[in-house]
């Protein structure tokens, strides 16, 4: 099962800020069982969860109640044959000032370019609004 989500940033969160919702984010996912991408910019934020669906559905609500974000809207949902991210509790686009590649589960698909092509060859719907996320001026 997969859900697709983007939603507001209430207020800034900075450098600790994001720190702090990634680590959670990804102690949580991986107790879970949860894979996905999670990206920020612009205080804006875009999640891919993939999992049971009791589960994604259960830490979708949790996020729906937490404070940080605002003007949550689904995407997508549903059920899939196998994971898009199967190797990720997260995915950045950008985070200033932190060396991200030093934090467990991350990937650097948005910001490699020699990943391109198997990129737009495996193009699902999850990954089409992931690049047009980094696209985004």
């Amino acid at each position: 099962f997969h859900l697709g989500y983007v939603s507001t940033e209430t207020g800034d969160l900075g450098t600790a800020g994001m720190l702090e919702l990634l680590t959670e984010a990804q102690r949580i996912n991986t107790s879970r069982n949860i894979t996905g991408l999670l990206l920020h910019r612009d205080r804006s934020f875009y999640q891919v969860m993939e999992g049971s669906e009791d589960v994604v559905r259960h830490t979708f609500d949790s996020i729906t109640k937490d404070e940080r974000h605002t003007a949550i809207d689904v995407l997508f949902e549903g059920a899939v044959d196998e994971r898009e991210f199967p190797d990720w509790q997260m995915g950045f686009l950008n985070l200033d000032g932190v060396d991200i590649e030093t934090l467990q589960g991350y990937s650097d698909f948005l910001s490699r370019e020699d990943n391109a092509r198997v990129f737009l060859e495996n193009l699902s719907r999850g990954k089409r609004l992931a690049h047009m996320f980094r696209l985004m001026e």
